[in-house]
């Protein structure tokens, strides 16, 4: 955290107009951290980005994920935590007592706003097998702000599952469509919406789908326009796109609406 004499030096400065207002919201940000030795938590992600630090628990012992979200949940963000085994959530829960475990999507989550949520993203899942990637997507829409609608079980292979909801794809405002095997479920969507669609390929197929692989490449080639893709069983990835493009537009509307 910045010391006393740089915070004093830095405020008379702004007083004296030889700095900015945004150069020293901009040094403040780059102080706004908390050095636990193994870890730097980002403090001040919110602030820049909209969206707070997010604890990644894979290759993470107990110990250190507990003590990064114990400092997160202690400055007041609301807190994620993905690829969490059960065993681990069950070691946290006694020091943070309000933290919810999704066992699907093997997330964590605590949240501190009591805001209302808004609506807007769609989640869709070709298969059951690949639920636990949009799971993962929708719990962390549900903690950074927004409640998805979910299509689960919906793929290609019985396309009429999807043709009866149409309506719904057409409610969405983005669109986060996961899905493993050979990956054409995006490309479907795509062609019947306006709105923007995110594809998660998923490790789910036997062999040659290559863990993931054939389903990326099915979707990067997609012949719907303006597909984008995220990595494999990304679904945080794709549910934080889908949030910064309607943030993004939210921003805009409101700025539009000032003009």
């Amino acid at each position: 955290m910045i010391s006393a004499a740089d915070l004093e030096k830095l405020l008379n400065g702004v007083k004296a107009g030889q700095i900015e207002i945004a150069e020293a919201v901009r040094r403040l940000s780059a102080h706004d951290q908390a050095n636990l030795g193994f870890a730097r938590v980002d403090l001040g992600r919110l602030s820049r980005c909209g969206i707070p630090e997010v604890v990644f628990a894979e290759g993470k012992s107990a110990e250190h994920v507990r003590e990064i979200a114990a400092k997160i949940v202690e400055n007041g963000h609301d807190l994620l935590i993905t690829r969490l085994d059960a065993e681990v959530f069950e070691s946290l829960s006694g020091s943070l007592p309000a933290l919810h475990y999704n066992k699907n999507a093997r997330a964590a989550y605590l949240r501190q706003k009591d805001l209302p949520l808004k609506e807007g993203i769609l989640i869709v899942s070709a298969g059951t097998s690949d639920i636990p990637v949009a799971e993962e997507a929708a719990v962390t829409c549900e903690v950074l702000g927004f409640q998805p609608a979910r299509l689960f079980d919906a793929g290609v292979a019985g396309i009429h599952r999807l043709l009866t909801e149409t309506e719904q794809l057409r409610n969405a405002r983005a669109i986060v469509v996961v899905a493993g095997m050979e990956g054409a479920l995006p490309s479907v969507v795509g062609g019947l919406v306006s709105v923007p669609v995110i594809a998660v390929p998923t490790s789910v197929g036997y062999g040659a789908s290559f863990g993931g692989i054939a389903a990326l490449l099915a979707m990067l080639n997609s012949c719907a326009s303006g597909v984008t893709v995220v990595n494999i069983d990304n679904g945080f990835g794709a549910a934080i796109a889908a949030i910064r493009i309607l943030q993004t537009n939210a921003a805009g509307d409101s700025q539009r609406g000032k003009q």
